[in-house]
C-alpha cells in the first residue's frame, strides 16, 4: 500500500523564469532547486509552501512528449508523485496487483530522487510518479 506523503505535484510550463516569478514573488513560494535533467529533457524548479512542492518542468525540446502534452497552454498539470521508502518493492507490488508501469526500472530524477511512473491507464487517467528521496531516507526539508 502506499501509505506515503505526496512528495510533490509537477506542473509543465511554456516560461520558466514567468512561473518560478509567479511562484515565488507572486505566491511567496521558497525556491528549493533548479536542475536539467537530461535524459528527461526537462529542466525542473522545484518551489515550496509549507509542506507542499510544486515542480515546475519545463521541456528542453519542443517537440518532446512533454512539451506536446503541453500543447499551447502556459501551463498544465503534468503528474502527482508520491513518496515511497523502497521503490523497487512497490514497483513489484503494484506490478503484481495489475498496475501498468512505464518504469519497470527506477532511474534518477531530479533533486536526487529515484523515480519511477505509473500508467495512467492503470491509474484513473492520472500520472503517478513513486519518487524515493535519496537513501530512501525521511521526506526531503529542501
Amino acid at each position: 500500500m502506499i501509505d506515503a506523503p505526496i512528495d510533490h505535484v509537477a506542473i509543465v510550463v511554456k516560461d520558466l523564469d514567468a512561473a518560478i516569478a509567479l511562484y515565488t514573488q507572486t505566491l511567496g513560494f521558497s525556491f528549493v532547486y533548479r536542475e536539467i535533467v537530461a535524459d528527461q529533457g526537462i529542466e525542473a524548479v522545484g518551489v515550496r509552501t509549507g509542506n507542499a512542492v510544486i515542480e515546475l518542468l519545463r521541456p528542453l525540446d519542443e517537440e518532446s512528449p512533454i512539451a506536446r502534452y503541453r500543447g499551447d497552454a502556459q501551463t498544465k498539470l503534468h503528474h502527482t508523485a508520491y513518496r515511497v521508502a523502497d521503490i523497487r518493492a512497490e514497483l513489484a507490488r503494484l506490478k503484481a496487483a495489475g498496475i501498468r508501469l512505464i518504469d519497470e526500472e527506477p532511474r534518477r530524477g531530479a533533486h536526487g530522487n529515484t523515480i519511477a511512473f505509473l500508467h495512467p491507464k492503470s491509474t484513473g487517467g492520472v500520472l503517478v510518479e513513486l519518487c524515493q528521496p535519496p537513501g530512501g531516507g525521511p521526506p526531503r526539508e529542501g
